[in-house]
């Protein structure tokens, strides 16, 4: 993206108080950045921002920018990973100006959660990374793309029923409390599938299948988790009571140094959750209601995505965990390993 194209932000009017002061510092950030002013489209109730990206994508855009939610971020690129350009060339990336009360994938990718100027300024200006994109289904429903996690448990029931309102006022505080609400619930027995390796049947409080693995306040549930592995990885917690979540703590708090037996955890690029009872469900933090079964497969570099530009100009946006620079365009690999036994 060495030249300025069209720019289109997908945005959640709720968030804001005044959206045409928004959308007034926004432009001024484009022009500043040598871009025309953006092209607005706002969400819905009904269209949380799929439709907004498709209509962006076939109206000219070169670049869309999810201003809001986890949410609105999830529903921006289902729409992106629907449509191509008019010229059916290149794919369009996604800017990301976090606006919501988790962020998370904004974390993860280590960009700013409280600076939409700087946010909009890296979209506009850094580089193109591509990172992997988590494809869910519930019930052998519609398949649905989740960027951070998909879950069912203890994590799900927090999202169901954490309080709007005490949300708005203490951000992401209002999650522990829904959570505390139902942590010495009954658990369900489970069947995790990885890779078409099945564990014998358990009983678990919460299963999580991340494409990251930072969470709210910085929690590392899965520390091996990376955006762009070709892996999910999925997280099976079954403690008992209230002493057994004490440990469990303890150990995502050391990230799984010490080990523990009610944490079990997979990598795989296709996993299977198979439940003994109905249970909540969700999708980077979207509850979708009681269900049966999960499965999630990973798309891997499939979501183009706007990071910022290394010092001196240096594209880091490929660099390996070991610290090599890669170039940006890789030839074709083959698929990566899995590591699709649990262990705790």
């Amino acid at each position: 993206m060495s030249q300025p194209g069209v720019v289109a932000i997908v945005a959640n009017p709720s968030k804001f108080s005044d959206l045409d002061e928004v959308k007034g510092s926004t432009a001024v950030v484009a022009a500043e950045a040598g871009w025309p002013e953006p092209r607005w489209y706002e969400t819905t109730v009904e269209d949380p921002g799929r439709g907004q990206a498709v209509q962006a994508v076939r109206d000219g855009a070169t670049l869309v920018c999810s201003l809001g939610g986890d949410g609105t971020v999830r529903s921006v690129v289902q729409g992106l990973l629907e449509v191509r350009p008019p010229d059916d060339e290149a794919e369009v990336p996604l800017g990301l100006l976090p606006a919501g009360t988790g962020n998370l994938l904004a974390r993860n990718l280590g960009l700013p959660i409280d600076d939409l100027a700087e946010s909009l300024r890296i979209a506009l200006t850094g580089t193109t990374r591509r990172i992997d994109v988590g494809r869910a289904s519930f019930d052998d429903g519609d398949v649905e793309v989740f960027l951070v996690a998909a879950g069912v448990g203890l994590d799900a029931e927090t999202m169901a029923n954490v309080d709007e309102d005490v949300k708005k006022k203490v951000g992401w505080i209002a999650y522990v409390l829904a959570a505390g609400k139902s942590l010495l619930r009954k658990g369900f027995r489970v069947s995790v599938v990885a890779d078409g390796h099945r564990a014998r049947s358990q009983h678990a409080r919460t299963v999580m299948v991340g494409n990251c693995g930072e969470l709210t306040a910085g929690a590392k549930l899965m520390p091996d988790a990376r955006v762009d592995d070709g892996l999910l990885d999925a997280l099976v917690v079954s403690p008992k009571g209230f002493l057994g979540w004490g440990s469990v703590l303890l150990d995502f708090a050391t990230r799984h140094r010490l080990g523990h037996p009610s944490v079990k955890r997979v990598q795989a690029q296709k996993v299977e959750v198979l439940l003994g009872s109905p249970e909540e469900g969700e999708l980077d933090g979207d509850a979708v209601g009681q269900v049966r079964a999960m499965l999630c497969e990973v798309h891997a570099g499939a979501l183009p995505v706007r990071v910022p530009a290394a010092p001196g100009g240096l594209d880091l946006s490929h660099a390996s965990r070991r610290g090599l620079v890669l170039p940006c365009r890789l030839p074709a690999r083959p698929r990566p390993s899995t590591r699709a036994t649990m262990n705790g």
